[in-house]
């Protein structure tokens, strides 16, 4: 949980223009196995000899600080910027995963305490359209769904929706929210398990009987191992 909350408050201060933390990373880290991972593990591991209210009080000011510079941003939603993993993109495409990764870590420290909530929160729709948008990819490339198929996502709950992904005989695949006749596979389940399946939380052997699979049972394993996007 320290270890989230030191994330999150060190990829807001990058967004924030602070210099990044000169810092060298013990050698014993089993896993930090990429140079992106590293990026990200320097502003955890600065903080951890930190105490509890010292990271409460950094992240109190910190999200002060941000919600004015957020209050005060003057810049066009195609403005290009500097992302946290050191990357030049899009101010509307920062903005959205920066409200992914919070609303994810929210959801990481709530389960860890037994506290659920803020499942239909607005971060949680952006969320939502995050993962929607990687379903035909998912579908398509990672499981190889075949051609002319049509795998239907039921999810329920606090933020239900249903989405289609259609594969054309060319193997190409699109997204749209209309009903399927006679799809060639539905995956129904809650919105808690999709969102942790899609977000490396969950292994799907552990979840399940939170998931009714109708159709190509073949498939369904398929897409599910490939589910995850973000580890």
């Amino acid at each position: 949980m320290r270890d989230v909350v030191s994330h999150v408050i060190g990829l807001e201060c990058e967004m924030l223009g602070d210099p990044r933390p000169i810092h060298t990373l013990p050698r014993d880290l089993y896993h930090v196995r990429s140079e992106s991972a590293r990026r990200m593990e320097v502003q955890v591991d600065v903080r951890r000899h930190h105490t509890a209210p010292e990271m409460l009080s950094e992240l109190e000011y910190t999200v002060i600080r941000r919600s004015r510079q957020l209050r005060n941003e003057s810049r066009q939603p195609d403005a290009e910027v500097r992302s946290p993993l050191g990357e030049d993109r899009t101010l509307e495409f920062v903005l959205q995963q920066r409200a992914f990764d919070v609303w994810v870590h929210e959801q990481d420290l709530r389960r860890a305490l037994g506290k659920p909530g803020n499942l239909d929160s607005p971060g949680a729709h952006v969320t939502r359209d995050l993962l929607v948008k990687v379903l035909p990819g998912i579908v398509a490339k990672r499981a190889q769904a075949p051609a002319d198929s049509a795998v239907v996502f039921d999810v329920s709950g606090p933020l239900e929706f249903l989405r289609t992904v259609r594969i054309n005989a060319e193997g190409n695949a699109t997204i749209d929210g209309s009903v399927s006749l006679g799809p060639t596979l539905t995956l129904a389940l809650d919105w808690d398990t999709f969102h942790q399946l899609a977000c490396g939380r969950v292994r799907p052997s552990a979840v399940t009987k939170q998931i009714k699979i109708d159709g190509d049972a073949e498939l369904a394993a398929a897409i599910l191992d490939h589910f995850a996007v973000t580890p």
